[in-house]
């Protein structure tokens, strides 16, 4: 059975939550503050985190913060903010979806079930990717280039992640935001992806204005070429 801890404060829609979590046979704790939600999070281990934004004594942002120092857990942010900057902000620092309110139950559980999925799938994986002088550690979340830590954002990690586990494998965008989030894909879109393809590149390649290892397939997508 699989545990969500859920940092909302709006009782109703705690109510409603609870009532169909249960339904669906996942054990969930509450929590309605970050005070609460530290609490829990110490003493309990969870397989996602569903996490309002907007709180009495913070942000959601704060918390996930914390927890990706430690922790690869599944995050869902839920809130009724939709500004672009916001979504990105929740993605970079380590969200891995982000549904806005009002919302449909039956997307929030399907969400829910494709995220644990995922998070299974991760777990019985190789621990280790190792190419092109890059190495990543799965289990530790953490990436180095001959040797030295790359300063990654979550969502740069997480692509990387995706294409030295698919080497010399073209992947479409489409291919690339859904296995990455399971977001609306109003923001999250092939603008933004491009984005996150540069900001990867200029980490992880050694002259990022002619990538050798991040490379464009033109009307096709990107691929990770293994030059050694």
């Amino acid at each position: 059975m699989s545990s969500i801890l859920l940092l909302e404060d709006d009782l109703s829609l705690i109510n409603g939550l609870s009532f169909a979590f249960k339904k669906q046979g996942f054990e969930a704790d509450v929590a309605r503050t970050l005070k609460e939600a530290n609490a829990l999070w110490a003493e309990g281990k969870y397989d996602l985190l569903i996490l309002d934004v907007s709180l009495p004594d913070g942000s959601g942002f704060a918390f996930c913060e914390r927890v990706r120092q430690v922790s690869r857990v599944p995050i869902i942010f839920l809130t009724a903010s939709d500004e672009e900057m916001n979504i990105i902000m929740g993605l970079d620092i380590g969200g891995d979806d982000y549904i806005t309110k009002p919302f449909k139950l039956g997307v929030l559980i399907s969400r829910i079930n494709a995220l644990l999925r995922r998070a299974k799938d991760f777990n019985s994986s190789d621990t280790e990717l190792t190419s092109n002088g890059i190495k990543v550690l799965l289990l530790q979340g953490q990436a180095f280039k001959n040797g030295e830590p790359l300063n990654l954002t979550a969502a740069e990690y997480k692509l990387l992640c995706l294409f030295m586990s698919n080497p010399g494998v073209v992947l479409s965008q489409e291919q690339i935001l859904n296995k990455l989030w399971d977001c609306e894909g109003n923001y999250i879109d092939s603008s933004a992806l491009t984005v996150y393809i540069r900001r990867l590149r200029m980490k992880v390649e050694d002259n990022p204005g002619e990538p050798q290892m991040l490379l464009t397939v033109r009307r096709m997508g990107y691929k990770w070429n293994v030059i050694e």
